[in-house]
């Protein structure tokens, strides 16, 4: 299957006038709750003053803000604030793909991955700004398929990323009342943790390498689709070729179990250098499926799923990619 890359172009029928916006606020975001409502205020009477009908509604659970979201679209807004981080996001592209109705970011999260790969500015002033006199992109989606934590069918949209294996047990284990207590420190040391204890369970996966007619397979510990270039923070470049102006995902395929190869990944990120590391391989596709091995399926070992940094279930998994999905206000590239 060939997957070609893709420059999106700003589409006419998406105006790029913000007229009707509502801002979805998650005061849990980011573990930092005072002065955060005054701020988001702050920012709809910003909006207001640029003649701008302004709409805050406060969120405390995920079913929550697709509720709101659904009734902002159905009212006649043509913008969305996620007032939050990957996460609130994460909730709201469930409502607003495949929709005209624009998606803004004021980045409150703890890690605002998607933010920092749009180079919005981190406050909230500077993100609302950029957001008004922002270029509408039109992009594509991941789509993912996999066993809720209940064992019954579910499907997400993602626009960061979406892994299986060990990046996957880092968000089933660490409780989201430490994330938001210690913020990425949370990450940090749960990861160095795991790096020590994981067992680095085998899973199998499948995938169509873009320009190849061939589908590939492997046994891995690990698996990611990412289709972002910049997390920021101290890793930025998880994953260098990703990008959101490609219809497919970049994929991080980690068939050693080496935990000296995750080191050295991890390291090559950190110091922006391009190293190949043994064992880790990254390719393009447009279709990734993961499976457990025939000889694990009558243990009680789990492969937990992550998408956006919210854990969502464990394998089997099927990735997929829905083109010209979402619109996102973002700085001209």
């Amino acid at each position: 299957m060939m997957i070609a890359a893709k420059t999106t172009q700003v589409q006419s029928r998406f105006d790029p006038t913000m007229r009707k916006a509502t801002l979805l606020y998650n005061p849990n975001s980011g573990g930092k709750t005072l002065r955060r409502q005054a701020e988001v205020e702050a920012v709809a009477a910003l909006l207001r003053d640029s003649n701008v009908e302004t709409h805050l509604a406060l969120t405390d659970s995920s079913a929550a803000a697709e509720q709101q979201a659904r009734q902002a679209v159905q009212s006649g807004c043509d913008t969305v604030f996620a007032c939050g981080g990957d996460g609130t996001i994460h909730t709201l592209l469930q409502v607003l793909a495949n929709t005209p109705v624009a998606l803004a970011i004021l980045p409150m999260g703890t890690a605002n991955a998607l933010a920092h790969d749009l180079g919005l500015p981190m406050n909230l002033k500077g993100a609302a700004r950029a957001a008004l006199t922002g270029v509408p992109r039109r992009v594509a989606l991941g789509r993912i398929e996999f066993l809720d934590l209940n064992g019954k069918p579910g499907t997400r949209f993602f626009v960061v990323a979406a892994g299986a294996g060990v990046d996957a047990h880092l968000f089933y284990k660490l409780h989201t009342g430490t994330k938001q207590r210690m913020g990425m420190a949370a990450y940090y040391a749960k990861a160095w943790q795991l790096w020590f204890s994981h067992p680095m369970t085998r899973f199998a996966v499948a995938f169509d390498e873009a320009g190849s007619d061939q589908r590939r397979r492997a046994d891995v510990t690990e698996l990611m689709a990412v289709r972002i270039r910049n997390f920021g923070g101290v890793l930025q470049e998880l994953a260098p070729g990703a990008s959101l102006d490609r219809d497919d995902v970049r994929v991080v395929v980690c068939r050693t179990a080496s935990r000296l190869a995750y080191l050295a990944y991890v390291t090559r990120g950190l110091l922006r250098r391009n190293w190949k590391v043994p064992g880790i391989e990254l390719a393009y596709s447009g279709r990734v499926s993961c499976q457990y091995l025939q000889d694990s399926k009558a243990t009680d070992t789990k492969i937990y799923v992550e998408t956006d940094g919210e854990l969502v279930g464990t394998l089997p998994v099927e990735i997929t990619m829905v083109p010209d999905a979402l619109t996102l206000l973002a700085p001209a590239t």
